[in-house]
């Protein structure tokens, strides 16, 4: 008979989310995976059908899901105090790096070394993609049915460009067409038929939730504390600044972008662009994909790509004038990161008492179900993108660089053969980068 955890302390679940930010590399795919492997596999913190149905959630929302589904299990585990610590140790880490990376980058120009870490750990991360693709897929293609979904996904999103809501609406509508006419192609084998028989979650299928209890009124009040908040932010800084500052249209765009955020970061970054680059003109181009390639390659939501933007934005427009570029830059970046991620901490806060009191519901487990398989081919799709751009650099036109393909090997084969941990896999991709500048010049 397997036994059953104990309560999980508020204390050991503050370091665990304290270590995933610093960790957190590898974009959505990666931290999916690092949470999944820790806290369903390791620790036991909640069952495989939790994890997936708060993913499942999650990946309805417009904003980062991992960040997402981090202030979510935060929430089951400990209520709102949980949430806010989990969802905002996921991005402080990076909020601080990212501001530290773009006052080097704007302050003492081009950085070999630095440009070596970015070379060597790209490819990592797109094996590190690949893998989290791999264990998700294990985890819920167990049909033919799902299987056939994730395929059409991945054909969808990479052979057509479908936008990625069209993708989520059809695989949802997929999983209610399985629901109702092949229900066996949605079934998920149980922990012993899956060799899984170890300590029984504390947050298990069946088991209900102190945190979960849902009524309108909760749900209401929680939307109304949100806007309020939201509100009072904006209306600090149309008083202090007026409302065409920098500061205040910084607010006003990315709380915008934050509604916009369907399908992760990828499917929002070229409206950042466009405002960021071309309407407001707080950056350069180059600045922008500079900023893309940092945010890549530091622990976090990619979606952190916008507290670079936001610092960058300070400091050009010198808000505080020509001497304080270093304090312009914090206050945008920090600007940007709250209205940024106060959407993402109200959609959990309010919206999942009302997920959980209908995880028992078939009429949403199919569609949630068929959301899930889509998924795996959206993550795979991500793993050809990043590949094709750490492959083909300047284009198919340009050069292919095969020292960024021994590199993803490597890291693909410590990760599937001898499985080896991703902030080892990260770190000797990192040393190789650097090892590379340093013997062959700029990368």
């Amino acid at each position: 008979m397997a036994e059953q955890q104990t309560q999980v302390s508020l204390r050991e679940a503050f370091l665990y989310w304290l270590k995933l930010g610093f960790i957190s590399f590898g974009g959505p795919a990666g931290q999916l995976g690092m949470m999944h492997q820790e806290l369903v596999e390791k620790r036991r913190w909640l069952s495989e059908q939790r994890f997936l149905h708060a993913l499942n959630y999650t990946m309805l929302l417009p904003g980062p899901e991992a960040q997402q589904l981090a202030t979510y299990i935060g929430w089951l585990l400990h209520g709102k105090r949980g949430a806010f610590i989990a969802g905002g140790l996921f991005i402080l880490p990076s909020f601080f790096i990212l501001s530290l990376l773009a006052w080097l980058y704007l302050a003492h120009g081009d950085v070999p070394l630095l440009q070596g870490v970015l070379y060597g750990i790209k490819p990592a991360v797109t094996a590190i993609v690949l893998f989290a693709a791999w264990r998700l897929a294990k985890k819920t293609l167990h049909t033919p049915a799902l299987a056939a979904l994730a395929l059409l996904a991945l054909i969808g999103i990479a052979g057509f460009n479908l936008p990625f809501p069209l993708i989520i609406l059809a695989a949802a509508l997929g999983g209610l067409i399985l629901m109702k006419w092949w229900p066996s192609q949605l079934a998920v084998p149980s922990a012993a038929a899956s060799g899984v028989a170890e300590t029984a979650p504390l947050i298990n299928d069946d088991s209900p939730h102190s945190a979960a209890g849902f009524s309108w009124r909760k749900l209401l009040a929680a939307l109304a504390i949100g806007i309020v908040i939201w509100l009072a932010a904006i209306g600090l800084l149309t008083a202090v600044y007026g409302w065409h500052s920098t500061q205040t249209q910084l607010a006003w765009f990315f709380t915008k972008a934050a509604l916009l955020t369907f399908g992760g970061a990828y499917a929002v970054l070229p409206y950042v662009y466009q405002a960021a680059v071309e309407q407001y003109q707080w950056l350069t181009a180059l600045q922008m994909i500079d900023g893309l390639a940092l945010g890549e390659s530091t622990p976090g939501p990619l979606i952190m790509v916008v507290t670079f933007v936001g610092f960058v934005a300070g400091w050009s427009e010198q808000l505080f004038g020509p001497e304080s570029l270093f304090q312009a830059g914090v206050m945008a970046a920090a600007i940007v990161t709250f209205f940024t991620f106060l959407p993402s901490f109200l959609f959990i806060i309010a919206g999942a008492p009302l997920v959980e009191a209908s995880r028992q519901q078939a009429a949403f487990t199919g569609p949630l179900t068929g959301v899930t398989a889509a998924v795996v081919g959206v993550i795979v799709n991500l793993a050809l993108f990043f590949g094709y751009y750490v492959l083909w650099p300047a284009g198919l036109s340009g050069q292919f660089d095969i020292i960024a393909l021994l590199l993803g090997l490597a890291a693909g084969l410590a990760l599937f053969k001898f499985e080896q941990s991703i902030m080892r896999v990260l770190a000797a991709a990192a040393v190789a980068g650097m090892l590379l500048s340093l013997i062959h010049g700029p990368l």
